[in-house]
């Protein structure tokens, strides 16, 4: 009679302990728990941590609340201005509502990248090639809200969307290069047309002081020989004025100047 009692309790604690371990769920504290029971959703969501449910009549699906980023594919497409460009872009999202991430749609990661690339389309095609390689912060939040619209009663929030890379074909990957050249060229010689328009008005100065003072003409006649002289490859042949040596040779004696004898008429 005993061992009877005995193999009967150890039955029912085996038997409670098979129930406890099929009834025990773990939530991770980045997940929640959506509980259905025969098929119906369950008020509430079980939070992070240990949990129990009903044996064989509950099923609960856990739920990830972390950022998922999500590459979208390239997508290639016809800008407005008739330019065949490929474009990729990458989203970063969050489920926010886990009972309508999982009631609302079949898939939520499925539907958010099939809505990324469909609104990617037609962000290529509603903007210019200029748009799309400059208004980048621009386009982002617009492709950010084509997306989050839908994304809402999915139980998701769209934190980020970037346009990573814009592929243009070759042919108008040299056609920009050849314009840039030209943009660089005219601003090349619009610099130096300025240069030479402020180089001109110093020299009017400088012509203007040294048409004072005759002899400020031959020091700067000297200070170029003396610049020229200074890379001794070449020949140079000066014409040196007479008028100079005179000059200097009066200033050497301590002499005046001989004025000529007036001639009388």
């Amino acid at each position: 009679m005993v061992e009877e009692l005995v193999a009967a309790g150890v039955s029912v604690v085996s038997v409670g302990l098979v129930g406890v371990i099929a009834a025990a769920r773990v939530v991770q504290q980045y997940e929640r728990g959506v509980v259905l029971r025969l098929g119906k959703l369950r008020p509430g969501v079980r939070g992070p941590g240990f949990t129990m449910v009903v044996p064989f009549v509950d099923r609960m699906r856990k739920v990830n609340m972390q950022i998922v980023t999500m590459p979208v594919p390239a997508q290639e497409g016809i800008t407005r201005d008739n330019v065949t460009v490929r474009v990729d872009a990458v989203v970063y999202f969050k489920v926010v509502d886990p009972a309508d991430a999982i009631i609302q749609v079949e898939d939520y990661r499925f539907a958010v990248s099939q809505m990324a690339q469909t609104s990617l389309r037609s962000i290529i095609g509603k903007s210019d090639l200029d748009d799309l390689l400059s208004s980048r912060e621009k386009l982002n939040q617009g492709l950010e809200l084509m997306i989050d619209s839908p994304a809402i009663g999915w139980g998701v929030q769209i934190d980020r969307v970037e346009i990573k890379d814009v592929s243009l074909p070759e042919t108008m990957k040299r056609s920009m290069a050849r314009q840039a050249e030209a943009d660089r060229e005219r601003r090349a010689r619009v610099i130096n047309a300025d240069a030479e328009l402020q180089a001109s008005k110093k020299l009017a100065e400088a012509a203007g002081v040294m048409s004072e003072q005759p002899a400020a003409l031959q020091l700067r006649l000297l200070q170029t020989v003396v610049a020229v002289a200074a890379e001794k490859n070449s020949t140079l042949v000066l014409p040196f004025p007479v008028e100079l040596l005179r000059f200097l040779e009066r200033a050497q004696t301590g002499q005046r100047p001989v004025e000529p004898p007036s001639r009388s008429e």
